[in-house]
């Protein structure tokens, strides 16, 4: 009887352990395909809410109205707006409570603008790990795949005693095809990963300057109010 080659065929003949490897790949491929849309939306909304920030904020605008527009954001605010905005608040709250000097001051904003940054870094990193582990993990899943269909091709020539193509081919086929899905599931997420890691970095180091930059602004504003 000639065997079905087809790859529907190979799939519905396989044997058990090969297609537990590939309904692991598969889901392994729908999770990391869901991961990249939903971060290169995140990503890409956080950066260009970053931009818009950042041109309102260095166009001298008066920061009080400033953070009130941050603080009224649809959703909270995002970015470099959600580190202003910690920043801002407290800053606001210290010269109100009174009796600081102005590097106290300036020392809790910072303190509460890091705390800001590390949470939204921690937002845009979120699931990245899973990503790195597919992309690292599945060609090893399918290659397990690969060596039990060599392994069956092999058991199968030792009881017919013959290598004729019928006998070794669909075991093989199989083998080449979980090999084929760990790829599928692997290659794009290590891309993704490490596109997605180095925009991640970008927008950290971005931050890192708009910290600075900031705290510069607010010890100046710290001192005129103590001398005015």
């Amino acid at each position: 009887m000639t065997p079905d080659l087809t790859v529907i065929g190979l799939l519905m003949g396989a044997s058990l352990p090969v297609k537990v490897v590939l309904l692991l790949l598969l889901a392994a491929s729908i999770m990391s395909w869901s991961i990249i849309f939903t971060k290169r939306r995140l990503i890409r909304r956080t950066k260009d809410a970053s931009d818009e920030f950042e041109a309102a904020f260095w166009s001298g605008g008066d920061l009080n109205t400033l953070y009130q527009s941050a603080s009224r954001a649809k959703g909270g605010s995002l970015g470099m707006a959600s580190i202003f905005e910690s920043g801002f608040r407290e800053f606001n709250r210290a010269l109100q409570a009174g009796g600081s000097t102005p590097d106290k001051i300036i020392e809790e904003c910072r303190r509460a603008m890091r705390v800001a940054q590390m949470r939204e870094v921690d937002r845009l990193e979120m699931s990245l790990a899973t990503l790195a582990t597919i992309g690292s993990t599945s060609p090893y899943v399918g290659l397990f795949g690969t060596v039990w269909g060599i392994m069956v091709a092999f058991m199968e020539i030792g009881k017919m005693q013959t290598a004729t193509l019928a006998v070794v081919a669909p075991p093989i086929a199989e083998a080449l095809i979980a090999t084929a899905m760990g790829l599928f599931a692997a290659i794009p997420a290590v891309i993704a990963y490490n596109r997605y890691a180095d925009k991640v970095v970008r927008l950290e180091y971005r931050y890192d300057g708009f910290t600075e930059e900031f705290s510069s602004i607010l010890t100046r504003h710290a001192r005129a109010k103590q001398e005015g």
